[in-house]
């Protein structure tokens, strides 16, 4: 396999799909209390929520309804699957290929008590992984209104992923 090949595999497919989208991923955030950022229990990877948030930078404070409304809680929302796609690879060892499908998504939103368009908002998250992985990012959901999240963001959601296991390297005999 020539050298150009062997890049073009390391880079795997889901990473090209986001250089393809212009999608550059943040950094992973650390928990802010004890807890883990994800856990793996069997093909199934849960990631803790995610919070609309660039770089450990808040962004989208306040409640939907009343500081903002659809469009901009669609944007919190991606930014949150943007966090838990940066979980994901830090938990697939960089190899975003492994995701077999995206099997649940939950989202809180910071809602004003009139508001009731929560299940749009879900969309901004929902979207992007249908964009990253076609009809393996379909995924059952919930969209929940809540009084008041962590440092009052507007959006936080949490998923749950299906991913094969890392393939087990043949020892090699090097003794001959």
């Amino acid at each position: 396999m020539t050298q150009a090949r062997n890049e073009r595999k390391a880079v795997g497919k889901v990473e090209a799909r986001l250089k393809s989208l212009g999608i550059e991923l943040p950094q992973p955030s650390k928990p802010g209390a004890n807890y883990v950022p994800f856990v793996r229990s069997g093909n199934l990877i849960f990631v803790t929520g995610q919070l609309s948030q660039w770089n450990g930078e808040r962004r989208y404070v306040g409640k939907l309804g009343r500081d903002f409304g659809v469009d901009e809680g669609q944007q919190a929302a991606r930014l949150c699957a943007l966090n838990l796609v940066a979980q994901l690879r830090v938990a697939l060892d960089g190899d975003l290929d492994r995701v077999v499908r995206t099997v649940r998504l939950a989202g809180y939103v910071n809602s004003s008590p009139d508001f009731v368009q929560q299940s749009q908002v879900m969309n901004g998250a929902s979207d992007l992984f249908v964009d990253l992985l076609g009809e393996a990012g379909r995924h059952t959901r919930i969209a929940v209104g809540v009084s008041a999240l962590p440092y009052d963001v507007a959006v936080e959601v949490e998923g749950t992923f299906e991913a094969r296991r890392a393939p087990r390297l043949k020892a090699v005999d090097t003794t001959t």
